[in-house]
């Protein structure tokens, strides 16, 4: 005997019978449903990976639009298009096309300038949120991957933006480049070689512009949309993180789940970054390459400027001395085929800078790790006053970066504010050292002097601002006690503690561990533990102030060198 089928549902619209269509044959319906309740929590400064997304899709939209006008040849050709100043000059098809996306294609100029801002926009979202990352330690266990990854976006967008920047082929680009070729050839024994392969012969060669485009719309973004979806997968399997206050716990994630209430609110906030962008690129010139004129390798133009993500690396170069006391900065190495010589004063400010930037940046969840020997999973973040030593780190590496970046603009600042520019390097060189070290310093000083004061609120209240004067004459000022979630907010936190140095199985000490342990020390040695129990009980009952710190003194929370 048969057992009849199920009656199979049947859709009443039109869009309902195609939706089921579908849904049959791919069972999308379950994963829609499982993604639609995924919950996230809600803060503004998760909105910054947002922007960084939806600036690309804007590059993605307005690059196509481009390249169906861009032709990357550097074959000669002399110009007869709208813009009268240019009329009749030698230049390449590259710098022509450029001109006439921007004078003769309808709203070309406005596209370009869509994709220019959107760009810059996109690799200062990118960098905002990695800080947003670090400084509220959302990097830790178990997201170490993401985090590399984040990093490698990082690197992806300035690959896309330098490529892109480069293919006008204009004075200010061609400049650039000329960079490239002299850091490249700075390389001993095979940077003459690498330089000639990448120019297509001698700079600027034949080659460079056709290589850069398909680097521009074809390598580097497939690496950046292969990069954000590992990035949205691994924040879909590890749940968001969040920061604390009640009711939030490492296991669980308070927020709204993302159908309907953040799959509208995603859309709408696509539509206002979008708007702003086209506002700014609408109102505000951004690289008039008909100013520049093409690139000729004689001439560099005075005052130029890379865009704000390149400068650093400019700077570095400008703040490298040529001899350091009495020790020259380029070597000559004899070899057995001839003399090499080593510009260390362009190898070293091209490398170096961003090679320990980048080696810090990917290797910084392990090494705090190591610091604080701690393995647990964090799915809450800090306040970036509660982790003072990981703040001045960050402090000190926004320093080293910015200090850099304005060594870019050396020039102009000693011309716009009269002063000399050996002085202005000599200040650059000094604050490059320097400045990060101090930046350090006062940054993790202020930070606990903010925590002692949080623990001040807690115990103590706000102040109100009346004064009271008591019955036997003393005036003093009333506080008021503060809220309970805003004092769950201000307790609830974890301190480092100093780990000294620990015996491996064999009881022994090694210099790595001893390492470690000083470091722990110097990074540690100043903490402000979190208010206790028995801290708050003794406040909360309204002992006498001496009750109160003689509890606090018992607490060994507060260690001063």
């Amino acid at each position: 005997m048969s057992v009849p089928s199920a009656t199979p549902y049947e859709a009443k619209t039109r869009l309902g019978r195609v939706t089921n269509f579908v849904d049959s044959r791919v069972s999308g319906s379950a994963m829609v449903k499982e993604f639609g309740r995924k919950v996230f929590p809600d803060h503004w400064s998760f909105m910054f990976g947002e922007v960084a997304l939806y600036c690309f899709v804007i590059l993605l939209l307005s690059g196509t639009f481009l390249t169906f006008f861009f032709d990357p040849s550097m074959a000669e050709t002399h110009y007869e298009g709208s813009y009268v100043p240019l009329k009749g000059v030698e230049m390449s098809v590259a710098y022509e096309s450029s001109l006439n996306i921007s004078f003769d294609v309808r709203g070309g100029l406005f596209m370009r300038q869509v994709h220019h801002w959107s760009a810059l926009l996109f690799v200062a979202a990118v960098s905002v949120h990695m800080l947003r990352v670090f400084f509220t330690g959302a990097f830790r266990k178990p997201r170490e991957l993401n985090w590399v990854v984040g990093g490698v976006l990082l690197i992806l967008s300035l690959a896309a933006g330098f490529t892109g920047y480069s293919l006008p082929d204009d004075l200010l680009s061609g400049n650039g480049l000329r960079i490239i070729d002299g850091v490249v050839k700075a390389i001993p024994v095979v940077g003459t070689y690498i330089s000639f392969f990448l120019f297509g012969g001698e700079f600027p060669g034949t080659d460079i512009i056709g290589r850069l485009y398909m680097l521009h719309i074809l390598l580097v973004p497939a690496l950046i949309l292969l990069m954000i979806a590992i990035h949205l997968f691994m924040v879909v399997i590890h749940k968001h993180t969040q920061y604390r206050g009640p009711g939030r716990t490492n296991n669980n994630v308070v927020g709204f789940p993302v159908g309907p209430v953040y799959a509208a609110k995603a859309g709408g906030f696509f539509f206002i970054v979008f708007g702003i962008i086209a506002i700014i690129a609408g109102l505000f010139t951004i690289n008039p390459i008909w100013n520049y004129g093409p690139y000729d390798p004689s001439p560099v133009s005075a005052g130029t400027q890379p865009d704000w993500y390149i400068g650093w690396v400019d700077g570095a170069l400008r703040l490298m001395p040529g001899w350091i006391g009495n020790i020259p900065m380029e070597w000559n190495i004899p070899f057995p085929w001839g003399t090499n010589t080593l510009s260390m004063n362009v190898l070293f400010p091209a490398l170096v800078p961003a090679g320990i930037v980048f080696t810090l940046l990917f290797a910084w969840p392990w090494i705090e790790a190591w610091l604080t020997k701690d393995t647990r999973v964090h799915n809450l973040l800090d306040r970036p006053r509660n982790a003072p030593f990981r703040t001045g780190v960050g402090v000190a590496g926004i320093i080293f970066y910015c200090t850099m970046w304005a060594a870019a603009s050396s020039d102009l600042i000693a011309t716009h504010f009269h002063v000399s520019l050996n002085d202005v390097t000599y200040w650059l060189r000094f604050l490059v050292i320097f400045g990060p070290l101090i930046g350090f310093a006062v940054t993790r000083r202020i930070a606990l002097a903010l925590q002692r004061k949080d623990r001040e609120i807690v115990l103590h209240g706000v102040e109100s601002g009346r004064i009271v004067r008591l019955p036997h004459g003393e005036y003093i000022e009333v506080h008021e006690p503060v809220d309970e979630y805003k004092r769950y907010k201000l307790v609830d936190f974890s301190s480092y503690e100093v780990t000294p140095a620990q015996p491996d199985a064999r009881g022994k000490i090694s210099g790595k561990e001893k390492l470690r342990g000083r470091l722990s020390r110097f990074f540690f040695e100043d903490r402000v533990a979190p208010v206790t129990p028995k801290e708050l009980e003794a406040a909360h009952h309204h002992e006498s102030p001496a009750e109160v710190e003689a509890v606090e003194e018992d607490q060994t929370s507060i260690t001063n060198r």
